[in-house]
């Protein structure tokens, strides 16, 4: 397989406002919550990319910047890095902002990089389209995800 695709053509964007039922009693969302809004925007960029069923495959350097509340705004941004023979290295960034009120300021919530594996209809693991870098931001993630991707194909 010789195609290549550019990160744009991957990118997904995903929004939805905090509900009370994704909330402990004080009115902060669940991480889990979130973490389940990553996975599924991620999910959507590997299919994307690779055109067919993906699996989750790890979940790196999630990191929590900032509480998210009931009523808040959430946006998931997930953008491929890293993409190897069939696996996809995928940066997702939480914002969360209020839709009411003076404070039009968008905070970033979480971050993670997820890794996912793209299977054929047997449920082999399958070769991707390799990423068209066409930045100098998107080669310095790819150099990134590609020490991450080594690091852990040693353990």
């Amino acid at each position: 397989m010789e195609k290549h695709k550019t990160v744009g053509e991957s990118l997904t964007i995903l929004s939805d406002v905090m509900l009370p039922s994704q909330a402990n009693p004080a009115g902060n969302v669940h991480g889990g919550e979130i973490m389940k809004m990553m996975d599924t925007c991620a999910g959507v960029t590997a299919m994307r990319h690779s055109r067919s069923n993906c699996v989750t495959a790890r979940v790196d350097e999630l990191m929590f910047y900032h509480p998210i509340y009931v009523g808040q705004l959430v946006t998931c941004e997930a953008r491929l890095v890293y993409v190897g023979r069939s696996s996809m290295e995928i940066r997702v960034t939480v914002w969360e902002e209020n839709t009411y009120g003076e404070d039009e300021e968008r905070h970033r919530a979480l971050s993670a990089f997820f890794t996912f594996v793209a299977l054929d209809e047997n449920g082999k693991p399958h070769e991707v389209p390799r990423l068209d870098i066409r930045s100098e931001e998107e080669q310095l993630a790819f150099e990134e995800g590609k020490k991450r991707y080594l690091k852990h194909k040693r353990k």
